[in-house]
């Protein structure tokens, strides 16, 4: 998968390609818009882009609205500008998403990989029965819709936005409380963790003891 990333700030930059490359996408960065669209004009294959909204020869929102929407490249804005108009106008253009600084570079990396399944056409994912509804946010077994809470269904879209990988606890102790804004402790991760998996009543989350939990992709 290759990665378009528009950035001109150098740590930001060296941070999510080291984390990009880690996750095996492959990433082409550049700093300002006219190299963007030079490396536009040369019809490289891009599966989507990241797109900072203010750049040192314009803004972002022109350069997605007239070099990258006409190609079809799914993209998300990342910007430190969070007023209400800039984020409406960033999803009126037609982005797929949007994300203000400071970020978490583990929920971009999900974001990424959700928007990606969402362009092609991979919204619902299915492991051994138990189907992941990115769109809908539902889960659905045997064409029934699984009765989950919204947090019981939020912990579950984590696991399945990395899908191979390992959701360490702390991590999911610290979107808890993010939340909910309620005190939370291991031992909520765990409850929670039972809870989901009698309500599915398939045996698809791991545990992997003392750090944390991985769902596996046998689709493969």
């Amino acid at each position: 998968m290759n990665v378009l990333l528009i950035e001109d700030n150098d740590s930001i930059v060296t941070g999510l390609k080291y984390s990009l490359e880690q996750e095996k996408y492959k990433v082409f960065s550049c700093t300002n818009m006219s190299d963007t669209v030079k490396l536009l004009e040369k019809n490289k294959q891009i599966d989507i882009a990241i797109i900072d909204i203010s750049l040192p020869d314009g803004n972002g929102f022109d350069l997605y609205k007239n070099y990258i929407k006409g190609k079809n490249i799914p993209s998300i804005f990342l910007t430190a500008r969070d007023g209400e108009d800039d984020i409406v106008k960033g999803l009126e253009l037609g982005v797929e998403d949007y994300m203000t600084k400071p970020f978490s570079t583990r929920e971009l990396l999900a974001r990424i990989k959700r928007n990606i399944m969402k362009y092609k056409n991979e919204s619902v994912i299915t492991i051994k029965g138990i189907s992941f509804d990115f769109d809908k946010m539902e889960v659905i077994k045997e064409r029934k819709v699984i009765p989950l809470t919204r947090l019981e269904l939020k912990i579950l879209h984590l696991l399945f936005s990395n899908l191979d990988k390992v959701v360490r606890r702390d991590y999911i102790i610290e979107k808890i409380w993010e939340w909910t804004s309620n005190d939370v402790n291991d031992n909520t991760v765990t409850v929670y963790m039972k809870r989901i998996r009698e309500k599915i009543g398939v045996d698809i989350i791991i545990t992997i003891k003392g750090i944390g939990y991985r769902i596996d992709d046998t689709r493969k």
